[in-house]
């Protein structure tokens, strides 16, 4: 009897996180199909390429802006509510942007998605953390690593497909089948939440948070694709966005209530895990932009061709954040979440030492899958450690401040990289690049990325010395991770019998 309630229960948990990761899957893999597109969108509308890169940049934008205020809306209106408003928002902004008929309207529909799809990640997060059983809290959490793994692999491949066999419009239409699978089975799947008790909306801290990540965003992603922060444009947004962020959180540690509760961070764990999550994805994800670029510029690979050298990493990736996930029901978060981290410093390390213009891609694919293998082991482990056990209450607030975590440390490590590899091709070339100096580092990459193959051929050894450089960076920034890591919980905890969401409950079968 206790076996079969056992197993009813698990495969109804299962059913809901698949609910869950259909509709991350979506929104991440958004992210990266369109980024293929944006040369065709240029071309299409007869618009610069500065223009056409507000369609990705307002996405990103919209998507920070929006997650402050996730956890309390799941408190006032329940789990289920915002997360099929948030479905159905995302969907109906992909229907718009694909019938889009001119620059401003797609970039305002792109606005539209980001609104929704930033709600996604935190509020599906809620609803399986607070149906999971603690005791089971990796079996379930390592199918939230799913999108994670089918997002970065398939989405330059399916984007460019796409866009070259059917139309720039496909890539928006894509996810209309999906997101109203989603809804039909959210609506179906997902029993009516509980709301909490009316509170406040922290109207002070979402005027603050909510355009302060904003401008930090669009600050560091400017600064990093100009390859200058010093520029009025970069910094004065990231200041002010900084400034913002800082006042709310002096309000957060003062507030009664809040916008996102950031005492959580006080709690060895939490505080913990966030900073090597912080961290680790600060390194990361800043680096994927690396692998592309030393593939197409260095090694003369056209974008699919990138997409396919890195798929080993990623599978790799993914295949151990299963089996990993799984075992941080077993084995305490210090005894797995370091490994993992010293294995991807490892990985990235053994990388970085073989970038050059001739490596066998046999070796590089090598080090990507050791680098695979200790990022499975490292982020869903380290997410299933910070939010095991959470009372009722706090799995809204906790899900968004990971959220935010993961937003903002890409954003950084991404414009962090950027800078670092144009001022390490600058360095390097000497302005050689294009035939005419290269004064400001921001014109490096450019300048290289505009060469014909021949002359790319020509400086390939010190364009792969100058990723070499900046993969050095990264590493040694993933290195640093190890630090709060060593701070998990060296013994696995008890688990605590805590009350499920009535949204998500699952019942014993008769």
């Amino acid at each position: 009897m206790t076996t079969a309630s056992g197993s009813g229960r698990d495969h109804g948990i299962t059913v809901i996180a698949m609910v869950v990761v259909l509709g991350s899957t979506m929104t991440i893999l958004d992210t990266t199909i369109v980024n293929v597109a944006l040369n065709h969108l240029s071309e299409g509308f007869h618009a610069p390429l500065a223009t056409i890169q507000w369609v990705a940049t307002g996405y990103t934008l919209a998507l920070a802006s929006v997650i402050p205020v996730t956890a309390w809306a799941i408190g006032r209106f329940g789990t289920k509510h915002v997360y099929i408003f948030s479905i159905a928002l995302f969907t109906l902004g992909s229907a718009l942007a694909g019938l889009s008929c001119n620059t401003g309207m797609l970039i305002a529909f792109r606005v539209l998605q980001g609104l929704g799809g930033g709600m996604v990640t935190p509020a599906g997060m809620t609803i399986v953390i607070r149906a999971a059983d603690p005791a089971r809290a990796g079996r379930t959490m390592s199918i939230l690593g799913i999108p994670v793994l089918i997002g970065p692999l398939s989405g330059p491949v399916l984007g460019g497909w796409l866009v070259d066999a059917i139309s720039w419009r496909a890539i928006f239409f894509v996810n209309l089948p999906i997101g109203a699978l989603v809804l039909v089975l959210a609506a179906r799947l997902l029993r009516r939440g509980t709301p909490q008790a009316a509170r406040r909306l922290d109207v002070p801290g979402l005027l603050t948070l909510s355009p302060g990540l904003a401008a930090l965003v669009y600050g560091l992603s400017t600064g990093g694709e100009r390859g200058d922060f010093g520029s009025p444009g970069a910094l004065v947004p990231t200041l002010l966005g900084a400034a913002l962020v800082g006042a709310f959180t002096v309000r957060a540690l003062t507030a009664r209530h809040p916008l996102v509760d950031l005492r959580l961070f006080r709690r060895r764990v939490f505080g913990a895990g966030a900073g090597a999550l912080a961290l680790f994805c600060c390194a990361f994800l800043g680096s994927l932009l690396l692998g592309p670029l030393y593939y197409q510029l260095v090694r003369g690979q056209s974008a699919t061709g990138a997409g396919l050298l890195a798929a080993p990493q990623t599978l790799a990736t993914g295949i151990t954040m299963q089996i990993a996930t799984r075992l941080a029901d077993k084995i305490a978060p210090a005894r797995m979440v370091p490994v993992g981290v010293a294995v991807a410093t490892t990985g990235f390390l053994l990388f970085t030492t073989q970038v050059a213009a001739g490596t066998p891609y046999w070796v590089l694919c090598g080090a990507g899958c050791v680098m695979g293998v200790g990022v499975g082991m490292t982020l869903m482990p380290t997410m299933t450690a910070v939010t095991r056990n959470l009372a009722h209450e706090v799995v809204p607030a906790a899900s968004t401040a990971l959220s935010i975590i993961q937003q903002v440390a890409g954003s950084v490590g991404t414009a962090l990289i950027s800078v670092l590899l144009s001022g390490a091709l600058a360095d390097r070339l000497a302005g050689r690049a294009a035939g005419r100096p290269a004064s400001r580092k921001g014109n490096a990459l450019g300048a290289v990325q505009a060469l014909p193959a021949g002359a790319r051929r020509a400086i390939a050894p010190r364009v792969a010395e100058a990723f070499q450089h900046t993969y050095g960076w990264a590493v040694a920034l993933m290195a640093l991770a190890l630090v709060p890591a060593l701070l998990l919980p060296r013994h696995t905890p008890e688990p605590v019998v805590a009350p499920t969401d009535p949204a998500n409950r699952v019942p014993d079968p008769a």
